[in-house]
């Protein structure tokens, strides 16, 4: 199933009562989405809150859901392991992803970003509601893919490995160390061997980039369809949308680092961090 649908698409799913819609908007700087969910979303969107729904006994943030949890909280949204989910944002292609990596994580197969988010589907001219959109629970059952994820103490045995390939999604000036991180307590630079990919330069007006350009980024950074990708960013949220982008070429081999920065970067850790006036790596 391709990564994205068109606005056109979902409206036709929508009114047919073919698809489950979910609003995963989330942001760094605190802002209260949900109270923005509630003010306009699209018709019979459920609200997901990564922070909410997430294996908080880590004290790291919005670490991906326990199966018990995420079924739990997806099932409550009246959302079955069968149905057809279309997952936006507010910003256009955000947190969306985010989300789409989690019910991946989860076994979801029929699971896809509304291209160009919220944006365009206000800009197609559609309706939104407003307040609580009141569902009927339904059983949810996981199927966990635990190959998807992986933890800091497998990623530190793998680190270097000739088959595999460190991309970190945070802009560059963070990547390089130059700029600081926005959580207090982390170190600033990258992982040694890890590669830049802003998550920015995948996205063109709220959406991926088109399929020949996502291939050229990918290209660039010499990953091949051998090489086992393992994503990292600050927290877990922008390093979706890169394997988001992978998914939408075709690479499978992805794998995402869930701690992120906000796990390597503590000071309290001996984890090696480099720092560099000059890019490894990127479009």
């Amino acid at each position: 199933m391709p990564a994205q649908i068109e606005a056109d698409a979902l409206k036709s799913l929508l009114d047919a009562g073919a698809v489950k819609i979910i609003d995963g908007s989330w942001a760094l700087d605190g802002t209260d989405m949900r109270a923005l969910y509630a003010e306009s979303h699209i018709p019979t969107a459920q609200f997901f809150d990564i922070d909410a729904i997430s294996d908080r006994s880590s004290g790291l943030p919005h670490m991906a859901p326990t199966p018990e949890v995420f079924a739990q909280a997806v099932g409550d949204m009246g959302i079955s392991e069968t149905d057809h989910v279309v997952i936006y944002d507010r910003q256009g292609l955000f947190s969306a992803a985010r989300v789409w990596w989690t019910f991946r994580l989860m076994g979801h197969q029929k699971v896809q970003v509304l291209k160009g988010g919220l944006p365009a589907w206000l800009a197609a001219g559609y309706p939104t509601g407003s307040g609580a959109e009141w569902v009927k629970g339904v059983p949810y059952t996981p199927n966990p893919n635990p190959d998807m994820v992986i933890s800091l103490n497998v990623l530190q045995a793998h680190l270097g490995a000739s088959d595999e390939m460190v991309l970190d999604a945070r802009p560059a000036a963070r990547f390089d160390g130059t700029a600081p991180e926005p959580r207090a307590g982390l170190r600033s630079g990258h992982m040694p061997g890890s590669r830049s990919l802003p998550a920015s330069e995948l996205i063109r007006d709220g959406a991926l980039k088109p399929l020949a350009d996502l291939k050229n980024i990918f290209s660039a950074l010499h990953v091949t369809p051998k090489t086992q990708v393992i994503t990292s960013c600050g927290s877990g949220v922008t390093a979706a949308i890169i394997a988001l982008a992978l998914h939408e070429i075709g690479h499978d081999k992805v794998r995402l680092y869930d701690g992120s920065w906000a796990e390597w970067g503590q000071a309290t850790l001996d984890t090696p961090v480099v720092q560099s006036d000059q890019r490894t790596g990127g479009e």
